[in-house]
């Protein structure tokens, strides 16, 4: 557990509400009702720094969506996730 997570708004809560199945259709409504807990949290913006930095693909980390926190990561990073890999031996 980090430090800064004992401080959070979300401690007490139920954390399915911040990992909703999608964040299309109803779970667009539960995506916000988990922002809304964020936007009041004193911890949020470690929050959101531990998620860019560990790259979490799913949830609501500091009052962001995974689309939202993509689009944070830095230029670089996201191109060294892009490359191809080299080809196997073998591969034609």
């Amino acid at each position: 557990m980090h430090d800064w997570s004992r401080g959070a708004a979300c401690q007490a809560m139920d954390p399915e509400l911040f990992f909703p199945i999608s964040t299309e259709g109803p779970g667009r409504e539960q995506v916000e009702q988990a922002k809304a807990v964020c936007r009041g949290c004193p911890v949020r913006q470690p929050c959101l720094d531990y998620a860019i930095d560990t790259r979490q693909l799913n949830g609501v980390w500091g009052g962001t969506d995974p689309e939202q926190r993509r689009s944070l990561i830095p230029t670089v990073a996201r191109r060294r996730e892009t490359v191809p890999a080299p080809p196997l031996p073998g591969d034609h």
